[in-house]
């Protein structure tokens, strides 16, 4: 599948930007910008883009995503990391990763009966918009089964009763572990069930959630009907990693629309679809960039 890439972004032979991302957490100090500029530079790699942030210059956290130009090292992959770690990492006790932009993530997604993100999502997907490998669809309804297959992306039907619902989680389990898998990345987009810590604990891939940003106020069935009832003047949506506590994961992203007492339920219902597709969109693809760190239940999103 083809992407659009910025023309000024150094390329592979198949199109893929020939780029790295290295993400950086650990206790601020000086030098640190320093030490990973000087180490990059001494390996031949060119510094493309990079951010910066502290909670407090004077014993505060330092996060970095710096992003460089792999042409021109004088080392592989694994000999960079290994080289990294031991001369800069341990040094500042860094907490530490870097991606490869060669290679789109693998993602899933989970699904239930609203069809509005997971349909944008798979749009964004096919016109090359969001840069993911999405290998596999999972509902407990089938009514998205037909779209879907259209895209071209296996359909997973795992019905979910209150008696089995366990059995049904290890059935999810094993088709994003089994010849599908693995997946870098799970999306909640509308799926409305409550996932177990077990669930969570064995995906073994991040998970990020979508849902109406009147929680906890107007949580619950028909959220819309009691926020009109409330005359609200802002509704919204808000994506955010999935923790075992319910809807009170990092937030990601988040974006609000005026409204108006000339807004009926249904147009309420409108507007906040729109909202959570574009938010959810978005707070996808800031995750496959690599642009989010994660600090206790916070986020910096670079």
């Amino acid at each position: 599948m083809a992407h659009s890439h910025d023309s000024t972004e150094p390329l592979l032979g198949n199109g893929r930007p020939n780029t790295a991302r290295l993400l950086i957490s650990c206790a601020d100090r000086r030098g640190i910008v320093a030490a990973v500029s000087r180490f990059l530079f001494e390996h031949g790699a060119n510094i493309l883009d990079a951010d910066q942030h502290s909670t407090d210059p004077s014993g505060g956290t330092f996060f970095m995503r710096m992003e460089f130009h792999l042409e021109g090292l004088d080392l592989g992959r694994r000999e960079l990391e290994h080289a990294f770690a031991t001369t800069v990492a341990e040094q500042f006790a860094m907490e530490w990763r870097i991606a490869y932009a060669s290679r789109p993530k693998r993602v899933a997604l989970l699904v239930s009966r609203e069809e509005h993100c997971l349909l944008d999502l798979l749009w964004r997907w096919r016109s090359g918009d969001l840069d993911a490998e999405i290998g596999l669809v999972v509902s407990n309804h089938r009514d998205a089964e037909r779209d879907v297959e259209s895209f071209g992306v296996p359909f997973v039907h795992v019905p979910v009763r209150r008696e089995s619902k366990a059995q049904a989680e290890g059935e999810i389990l094993g088709h994003l572990n089994g010849p599908h898998g693995p997946f870098e990345l799970i999306v909640l987009a509308r799926y409305m069930q409550i996932l177990s810590g077990d669930f969570l604990a064995a995906a073994s891939a991040p998970l990020i959630n979508i849902h109406h940003s009147f929680l906890p106020a107007f949580a619950g069935a028909d959220p819309y009907r009691r926020a009109s009832e409330r005359g609200v003047k802002i509704i919204g949506a808000t994506a955010h990693y999935v923790t075992e506590e319910l809807d009170a994961g990092p937030i990601i992203e988040q974006d609000v629309a005026h409204v108006s007492h000339r807004d009926s339920v249904a147009d309420l219902v409108r507007i906040g679809r729109d909202i959570e597709r574009t938010v959810l969109a978005r707070a996808v693809a800031r995750h496959l960039a690599d642009r989010v760190l994660v600090h206790e239940n916070k986020t910096v999103v670079f």
